[in-house]
């Protein structure tokens, strides 16, 4: 029975609030926007920071497993470190040897380095946009994920010897070979014939750029014809297992200090990357936007709050009589409260879809812009509902006790 009463009396509040509303149009509308405001402006940038962090997961995650980078620089630093790490002695050839030859851990120790280069020829067809000439050994392509789907992979022979050979990415497969095959044909690279080996396997998009668009060479030809004065490489480090992981990064840091002549007690002058790290850093960067973008929400939800009071009083105000006639009638304190409390929630709810709805739509403009999946971040948009409940009943409770407790006298005196 009081399940019933209470069903009907939210039922008929419900629909007094909504008749409310549609009396004051304009006035509900204004206060739906500062509502809608703030709960757009933290779903879209928590929307498009998740969007990005979702493919910043993926696109991060490209080093085979158990796999570690040993390079000059960090692969995410800001300007004010510029200075420290350009002052790093560059890692060069004799480096990646004398290590390849001292590590007993790792089962693969692999070296690479890239530049760009234009008008990559073959015949009459010209790749004039910019393509990744690529330097690497054997182990290469194994540790960035991907495989020869045609031909051969590059040979030890060919970097003792700097072979001119090379593997192309489809990119280049696509625009210089669309109707035959490539292996065994010659290519001109910045004048340079260099006969194509191996055809590397589709990788496809990461952050809206192809990961496709290279050729790979062996690493010594590279350092020869492609290389200056600022060329460092990069050593990439595999591990026999996870639970070798530890051990062999230990054991490679300790033969890089020793080969590269850092004291006791002083820092690396290197770095060692990983994708887990790449991603942390990430996601370290967007906590600060996160927690600013969270705290200007805060605020604008807070003023959007003090609206729906303010709205709620000159409400209660202009319906004094028809207050007291409602109480004149039977209706008790509970039921006037309820009324004015759910029109308060009704309000801060609508709005709040309202800007869940284009905040999830304008987050994803970040997915449309690079090329990236879109995401719908559920949790964040249950929580931005929560907090319109919240500010729906916090903010509208003095304006619904206020009405609650007016006298049924003195309200039908009111003119």
């Amino acid at each position: 029975m009081f399940s019933r009463n209470l069903k009907n009396i939210l039922k008929e509040s419900f629909w007094m609030a909504i008749d409310a509303i549609q009396q004051n149009k304009l006035r509900s509308i204004l206060t739906l926007l500062g509502i809608s405001i703030g709960v757009f402006s933290v779903v879209g940038v928590m929307t498009a920071i998740r969007t990005l962090e979702s493919s910043v997961a993926s696109g991060l995650n490209v080093f085979a497993a158990n796999t570690f980078v040993i390079q000059k620089y960090p692969d995410i630093h800001f300007r004010h470190g510029d200075k420290k790490y350009r002052n790093r002695k560059n890692i060069d050839y004799d480096q990646y040897k004398k290590l390849k030859d001292r590590a007993k851990l790792p089962v693969l120790i692999s070296v690479s380095e890239a530049s760009s280069v234009r008008n990559v020829k073959h015949k009459d067809k010209i790749v004039k946009s910019n393509v990744e000439i690529f330097g690497g050994d054997e182990g290469s392509l194994r540790i960035f994920k991907t495989y020869i789907s045609d031909g051969r992979n590059l040979a030890p022979d060919d970097i003792r010897y700097s072979r001119n050979v090379c593997i192309l990415g489809m990119d280049v497969v696509d625009r210089l070979f669309p109707f035959e095959d490539p292996i065994s044909k010659k290519i001109q690279i910045e004048g340079l014939n260099y006969y194509v080996v191996g055809v590397a396997e589709r990788q496809g998009e990461a952050f809206g750029q192809s990961q496709d668009n290279y050729i790979a060479i062996p690493i010594t030809n590279y350092l020869q014809k492609f290389s200056n004065k600022w060329t460092t490489l990069s050593i990439n480090i595999e591990a026999p297992s996870e639970n070798y992981y530890e051990k062999t990064r230990e054991e490679t840091i300790g033969i890089m200090r020793s080969i590269r002549k850092v004291s006791p007690g002083e820092e690396n002058d290197f770095e060692i990357i990983t994708s887990d790290e790449m991603i942390k850093k990430f996601s370290g960067f967007t906590a600060g936007i996160k927690l600013f973008a969270l705290s200007i929400s805060i605020i604008a939800l807070v003023v959007a709050g003090i609206g729906i009071m303010n709205i709620m009083l000159v409400s209660v105000t202009e319906r004094i009589k028809e207050i007291g006639i409602r109480k004149a009638i039977g209706a008790t304190k509970q039921d006037i409260l309820t009324q004015f409390l759910m029109e308060s929630v009704f309000l801060s709810e609508f709005g709040g879809i309202t800007g869940i709805i284009l905040g999830i739509t304008a987050g994803n403009i970040v997915s449309i812009l690079f090329n990236i999946p879109a995401v719908i971040p559920l949790d964040w948009a249950f929580i931005g509902l929560v907090v319109c409940s919240i500010i729906g009943i916090g903010f509208g409770s003095y304006p619904a006790w206020r009405a609650a407790t007016l006298d049924p006298v003195d309200s039908l005196r009111h003119e």
